[in-house]
């Protein structure tokens, strides 16, 4: 696992989001985590440029169901990326990897089939205060790690899709 803060942009460059629009859906299940993160999300879209209206912000009650959350927003909406955001602690049984496996690979199907950016930002941790130091805490928010992370594949695409003659 990450032992340092990785939310700290300041060596990186980020593209400027004007003009992006981002769908976010986040699971209500561990709202201490999840709030955390969405708004760690909407802030640093918005720090670089993106506008509230072009913000499409949808709640799915636990993780497993962040994959279609994320399917219904990119089919119901014309954001450019899907940030899923959610959190899984390890508990004594075996669901832990079951959920994670299961939103693990509905992600990557769902940014194989739909052609635009879906982030997977879930919080896979052994327990809680894991979870609260990726969630704003000492190791920073991993929601602003996914919204840096949207932006940076938006513009990849856009700028690929550009070179196409």
């Amino acid at each position: 696992m990450a032992t340092v803060n990785l939310s700290d942009h300041v060596n990186h460059e980020v593209p400027d989001a004007r003009g992006m629009k981002f769908g976010i859906v986040y699971a209500e299940w561990n709202p201490e985590v999840t709030l955390a993160l969405k708004n760690g999300a909407v802030e640093t879209l918005l720090k670089y440029g993106v506008l509230r209206e072009d913000l499409y912000i949808e709640e799915v009650p636990g993780t497993f169901e962040l994959t279609l959350g994320g399917q219904l927003m990119a089919e119901n909406t014309d954001a450019d990326a899907v940030i899923l955001l959610g959190c899984v602690i390890q508990g004594e049984t075996r669901h832990f990897d079951f959920i994670c496996q299961g939103v693990t690979y509905g992600t990557t199907k769902l940014n194989l089939e739909y052609g635009i950016p879906f982030i997977f930002g879930v919080l896979t941790t052994d327990n809680q205060q894991q979870a609260v130091d990726r969630a704003g805490g000492k190791l920073g928010n991993k929601g602003d790690e996914a919204a840096y992370t949207a932006i940076k594949m938006v513009a990849l695409s856009r700028k690929l899709n550009n070179s196409v003659m």
